[in-house]
C-alpha cells in the first residue's frame, strides 16, 4: 500500500479504506465548480459518489479548500465547492499557487491524476480527457492531462476525448508517451458525446458485464509490476440511448468553434466556453449527455476498483 503524501488530508472513510487495501475511487471536482450551475452540480457530485458506493467501492472526490489538498470530502465540502464564488480551476501547474494562496481550487483530470496517485488511489473516474486542441500546431495548445498520463500511475475511466479536440493528434500524442488506450466493449474511440470518433483504440475489453473490469485490472497489474510508469486511459463510450450521433455533434462543435475564434478565447478558458456554448446551441441536450456518460463511467470505475483490489 502507498502511504498518502503528508500534505495531503483525507476523509476517515478514504483513509481507512486504503489501509485495508478496499477499492477507492478517485472523482474530479472542476465538473462540480466549473461544469454545472449551482444547486445541479451538488447533486450530481452526490450522485455520481452514491453510484461508486452502491458499486462496492468507496468514492474520493477530490479538490482544494482553504489551501488543503483534500482526498474525500463532506458534505459541507461539497456545499462551498459547488456554490463558492472564487474557486480557482486548478491543473498540476496551478497547484502550488493555489495551495500557496491558501485558496480554493476544482481539480481537473491532470491534478486530480496527480492527488490521486500521491494518496496512493489508482482507479479515477472523469467524463472526457483534455487532449490535443485543433490548430495546436501553430497554438502549441496540448492539455496537461496528456503529460499527466504518462507520468502518474492512475487508470483513468472516461467517454474518450472531448470531441472538440483533434482526436488522431491526441491519440498519437498518447501512444508517444506510452500510454495504454483501451476501449471497453469494442475498438471504435468514443468521443464524448458520441460512440464513435473515426478512430480506433489500439486495444479492446469487453464490456462491463462481459469480464471487462477483470481484464482491466489485471492489465493495470502487468502495467506498474512491470515498472512502467503513467496511466492507462479506459474509453467507455456513453450508453446508445443517450449519444449524440457523430455528425450531428461536430455541427454544433463548429459553431462553437466558430464562436471562440471570434471572442478570441484562448488557453484554459477555451474547453469551459465551448461546453457551455454546446449546452446553449443543444438546448441542454448536451448536458443530459454529459451527465449519462459520468454516471456510465462511474459504475465501470466502481467495477474496475473492486477488480484491481481482489486482483491485488
Amino acid at each position: 500500500m502507498t502511504t498518502p503524501h503528508p500534505m495531503l488530508t483525507l476523509t476517515d472513510e478514504v483513509r481507512t479504506a486504503l489501509a485495508e487495501g478496499r477499492p477507492v475511487v478517485a472523482l474530479e471536482s472542476t465538473i462540480i465548480s466549473h461544469g454545472m450551475p449551482y444547486p445541479d452540480n451538488v447533486a450530481m457530485a452526490r450522485e455520481v459518489e452514491q453510484i461508486v458506493r452502491d458499486g462496492g467501492a468507496v468514492p474520493a472526490t477530490i479538490a482544494v479548500l482553504d489551501g488543503v489538498p483534500r482526498i474525500g470530502l463532506t458534505e459541507e465540502q461539497l456545499e462551498v465547492l459547488g456554490s463558492h464564488p472564487d474557486v480557482t480551476k486548478v491543473s498540476v501547474r496551478d497547484l502550488p499557487y493555489v495551495v500557496a494562496r491558501r485558496s480554493h481550487g476544482a481539480t481537473t483530470v491532470a491534478s486530480t491524476m496527480r492527488l490521486a496517485a500521491l494518496a496512493g488511489i489508482r482507479v479515477f473516474v472523469t467524463g472526457g480527457l483534455g487532449g490535443v486542441h485543433k490548430g495546436a500546431e501553430s497554438s502549441m495548445d496540448v492539455s496537461a492531462d496528456l503529460q499527466e498520463l504518462g507520468q502518474s500511475d492512475v487508470a483513468v475511466v472516461c467517454a474518450g476525448v472531448k470531441s472538440i479536440l483533434d482526436i488522431g493528434r491526441t491519440l498519437e500524442v498518447l501512444e508517444t508517451l506510452g500510454v495504454p488506450v483501451i476501449g471497453v466493449g469494442g475498438r471504435e474511440f468514443p468521443s464524448f458525446y458520441s460512440r464513435s470518433s473515426g478512430f480506433q483504440a489500439p486495444m479492446e475489453v469487453p464490456a462491463i458485464d462481459a469480464g471487462g473490469p477483470e481484464q482491466l485490472a489485471a492489465t493495470m497489474r502487468a502495467k506498474w509490476d512491470l515498472g512502467l510508469s503513467g496511466g492507462i486511459v479506459i474509453a467507455n463510450p456513453v450508453p446508445e440511448e443517450d449519444e449524440i450521433p457523430t455528425d450531428e455533434m461536430q455541427v454544433f462543435i463548429d459553431q462553437a468553434l466558430a464562436d471562440c475564434d471570434r471572442l478570441g478565447i484562448i488557453g484554459k478558458d477555451i474547453t469551459p466556453y465551448l461546453l457551455g456554448r454546446i449546452v446553449e446551441i443543444t438546448d441542454g441536450r448536451s448536458l443530459v449527455t454529459n451527465i449519462a456518460l459520468v454516471r456510465n463511467n462511474a459504475r465501470l470505475g466502481a467495477a474496475l476498483a473492486q477488480a484491481y483490489a481482489v486482483d491485488g
